[in-house]
């Protein structure tokens, strides 16, 4: 494996403050890495300082060998997040969104690929409405539909098993393993057990006196309280 995203000593936070302990991870080619850690510990400040969208307070993020530069084209192509699932033009409905953004990354015959990612998130009855008429969990799965869309070396998500039932936890834990497992790599903030436990090679505690690379089960165990 070749190593991916590489942070060193990246502190991060807001003001100047840090919001957790330094984190010095590695994310290889064909893994998947998840982020675990109480509400609040700075899990997601730690994930958009890893893909540029906020700066780093101390310390570095390297992307392919190269400084992470969230404006720089080829790093947009390369990674597909899913860090709000807000973040949408108001104007268009669910299924222009999606032939946007395959479209943008020329996916090939990108109405059939739009049309399976609809499916495959219960979305096809919906496809023509606006994201405001979608409920809070149509909008989570619209957002991830719009992630795995489009192709990408790494994808970002942050909770993505957020406010899905449990068979569609099921089914997307399973769909990201199959995506790691053909080459891709994922990185991930998680609080559901079972969804670390499916698609994590490896973890990353999220503390405010350490950050640190566990097992996956030695996170499971941590957030059952062991």
């Amino acid at each position: 494996m070749t190593t991916l995203l590489e942070a060193t000593d990246l502190s991060v936070g807001y003001g100047g403050e840090p919001v957790c302990a330094p984190v010095t991870l590695s994310v290889d080619t064909g893994s998947a890495v998840a982020l675990v850690g109480p509400n609040g510990a700075g899990k997601s400040t730690v994930l958009q300082t890893l893909v540029g969208l906020l700066p780093p307070l101390a310390g570095t993020v390297h992307f392919a060998g190269r400084a992470v530069d969230e404006r720089d084209g080829d790093f947009r192509r390369a990674v597909a997040g899913v860090l709000d699932d807000d973040a949408f033009f108001p104007s268009l409905t669910g299924e222009e969104h999606l032939l946007l953004t395959a479209r943008g990354h020329g996916v090939v015959d990108a109405e059939q690929v739009v049309a399976a990612e609809l499916a495959a998130f219960g979305l096809a009855e919906r496809a023509g409405a606006l994201p405001s008429a979608l409920s809070s969990g149509q909008r989570r799965r619209l957002a991830l539909a719009g992630a795995l869309v489009r192709p990408a070396q790494l994808l970002v998500l942050d909770e993505p098993e957020r406010r899905l039932d449990t068979a569609m936890r099921r089914t997307l834990a399973e769909r990201l393993a199959a995506v790691v497992d053909a080459g891709g790599t994922v990185l991930f903030a998680s609080h559901d057990p079972a969804f670390i436990g499916t698609l994590a090679d490896r973890v990353l505690l999220v503390r405010d006196d350490e950050c640190s690379v566990v097992a996956p089960d030695e996170a499971v165990a941590a957030l059952h309280g062991g």
